[in-house]
C-alpha cells in the first residue's frame, strides 16, 4: 500500500507563496487603515468648523474655548477624557501655554501630545485649528481647518 504525503520541497513552495503574499498585502492593510483614520479627520474639523462659525455669529469673535463655560460647545463624538479609552485616534482643537484638556484640545486614543496642535490660534477676524496624530511613528500627521473652511493635510505622516 502506497501512501501520499507532501515532500518537503512542496511545503517550502507553499511556505514561500505565503509569505510572498503576505508581503505584499499587510502593507497595503496597514496603509488602508492609516487612510480610513485620516477619514476621521475631515468629518471632526468639519464639524468643528461649524460650531466655531455660530460662536462667532452669537459673540462677534472666534475662541480657543472649545468646551465648558463661554465655549463653543464642541467636543469629538463619545469623548471620556482624553487618551487610549477614546473612540478617536487625533488630537484635536488649539495649543498654548496653560491650555487645557477637555477646554482647549481632545487627546485622542494615540495620545499625541498637544504640543503638535502648535501654530494653532482664534482671534477676532480669523482661527486655525488642528489635528495631530502620530499615525506611522515616524512622523506626526497634522491637519488644520481655517475659518473659510479650508481642511488640509499641513503635515504628513503617512
Amino acid at each position: 500500500m502506497r501512501k501520499h504525503a507532501f515532500t518537503l520541497i512542496e511545503l517550502m513552495i507553499v511556505i514561500g507563496i505565503i509569505v510572498f503574499l503576505a508581503s505584499i498585502s499587510i502593507p497595503k492593510y496597514v496603509n488602508y487603515t492609516l487612510r480610513a483614520r485620516q477619514a476621521e479627520v475631515a468629518v471632526n474639523l468639519a464639524s468643528l468648523h461649524s460650531a466655531m462659525q455660530m460662536y462667532k455669529e452669537l459673540h462677534g469673535k472666534y475662541t480657543v474655548v472649545l468646551n465648558g463655560e463661554d465655549g463653543v460647545g464642541w467636543k469629538p463624538a463619545g469623548y471620556k477624557g482624553g487618551g487610549k479609552q477614546e473612540n478617536f485616534y487625533y488630537t484635536y482643537g488649539f495649543y498654548f501655554p496653560g491650555a487645557k484638556e477637555g477646554v482647549h484640545y481632545f487627546t485622542g486614543k494615540l495620545e499625541t501630545p498637544p504640543q503638535s496642535l502648535e501654530n494653532s490660534f482664534a482671534d477676532e477676524e480669523k482661527f486655525v485649528a488642528k489635528a495631530a496624530a502620530n499615525l506611522s511613528k515616524d512622523k506626526v500627521d497634522v491637519w488644520q481647518v481655517d475659518e473659510d473652511r479650508r481642511i488640509e493635510n499641513v503635515q504628513k505622516g503617512i
